[in-house]
């Protein structure tokens, strides 16, 4: 029995199992296995800038909690792993299973870009899509080699692109009262 020719392999999160641990980041969007490299060095500054303010600003309010490059298991055919995420400390406990993953939207995903037209089709379109679907409020999509930051809220049931900082300007959010991130240290 042959496959016809418009049919995919679906790939699920069981599939991640039987994959190398090489270094290899491995996510799947409806069913798509996507494998991206390890973050360079930049990406991953950054990554730790935002974690860092945004779990400064909880500690302080203790409001929610953020994670740096938590999984997300959102169904068999959707699995991510977002550069970071913040969760309220309500809804973090309803978002765990039993073995303390993310299982659920948590308010607001952090995407740092990388080099490429796939890593950018990934985070720009793949992922925002994803995002929207499943409930996410907030979505922050870091361009390092541009320094600026494009902040998707929710408008409905879709994420709407809101504003876009750059060096000079604060980053806040409806959903963290008083949070203020300056964008330029975020490059430094």
């Amino acid at each position: 029995m042959h496959q016809a020719a418009d049919e995919r392999v679906r790939w699920t999160a069981a599939d991640l199992e039987l994959l190398p641990d090489n270094g290899n980041r491995y996510e799947i969007i409806d069913g798509e296995l996507l494998v991206t490299r390890a973050p360079h060095w930049k990406h991953q500054q950054i990554c730790l800038r935002i974690g860092a303010a945004l779990d400064a600003w909880s500690n302080r309010t203790g409001l929610g909690q953020a994670a740096v490059a938590p999984g997300i298991l959102f169904s068999e055919a959707d699995n991510v792993i977002p550069d970071v995420v913040w969760a309220s400390t309500h809804r973090l406990k309803a978002l765990l299973d039993a073995a303390g993953h993310l299982a659920g939207a948590p308010e607001l995903v952090v995407e740092v870009l990388s080099p490429g037209a796939e890593n950018q089709r990934r985070d720009r379109e793949l992922k925002l899509k994803l995002y929207s679907l499943r409930g996410i409020q907030e979505y922050w999509l870091v361009d390092g080699r541009v320094g600026c930051v494009e902040v998707y809220r929710r408008e409905g049931a879709v994420l709407k692109l809101t504003i876009t900082l750059l060096a000079d300007d604060t980053l806040t959010s409806p959903l963290l009262a008083n949070f203020a991130c300056p964008v330029g240290p975020l490059f430094a």
